[in-house]
């Protein structure tokens, strides 16, 4: 008897690790804030009003973890669990679908939550549910964006600007006119120097 109870467990962790593509579970994975109200969704593939069982399961799923019953639903009634209070855990059930609703969550209540249906002579599972809750919501973090350096620009200096009369050709004659006036003015300083120079030697000699 005890070899026929293990290898049914055995069956229904090997069930749960698979998942089964006939009992489809939405979201996958939630992260829920403490206190808030979380809906787990599971969708029958196969036929109408059938009756749909969910398990949780506390850590992640292996051979070695175990299964809480919380509830099964179908068309007709709504069974909960043992220890489930009802004022935080509700289950409904409309044609192909059921519901999980879970009410004012904490973080006890993480865990994979799994829909089942019992066949004949298989059993079914969703994929499950990772739930975490949390007291604060991760943040998303925003892409850093890189500044780009300002390039710096080396400015020109400006052209100096002269100030005074312009350069014209009258000025210029004017210039060229003065040069040869003190030229010639030096060389006939120069000859009378010269002159005088001779007189004098010529005088002394006498």
């Amino acid at each position: 008897m005890r070899l026929w109870l293990w290898l049914l467990l055995l069956a229904v962790q090997l069930a749960a690790l698979h998942g089964s593509s006939v009992l489809q579970q939405a979201p996958g994975k939630q992260v829920a804030q403490t206190n808030t109200e979380v809906k787990l969704v599971c969708e029958a593939k196969t036929s109408q009003n059938l009756r749909i069982y969910w398990l949780r399961q506390r850590q992640a799923p292996s051979r070695d973890s175990h299964y809480e019953f919380l509830a099964f639903a179908d068309s007709k009634t709504a069974v909960y669990g043992k220890d489930v209070k009802q004022e935080k855990l509700n289950v409904s059930h409309a044609a192909t679908q059921s519901v999980l609703t879970l009410r004012s969550v904490q973080p006890a209540d993480s865990g994979v939550y799994f829909c089942m249906t019992i066949g004949s002579p298989e059993l079914t599972f969703g994929k499950g549910t990772q739930l975490t809750v949390v007291d604060v919501l991760p943040t998303t973090a925003k892409p850093t964006t890189k500044s780009t350096p300002k390039k710096i620009r080396c400015r020109r200096p400006s052209p100096v600007t002269r100030k005074g009369p312009p350069c014209g050709p009258l000025t210029l004659g004017l210039l060229v006119t003065g040069a040869v006036i003190l030229l010639v003015s030096l060389g006939v300083a120069i000859h009378l120097y010269c002159q005088r120079r001779r007189a004098r030697i010529h005088f002394m000699k006498q």
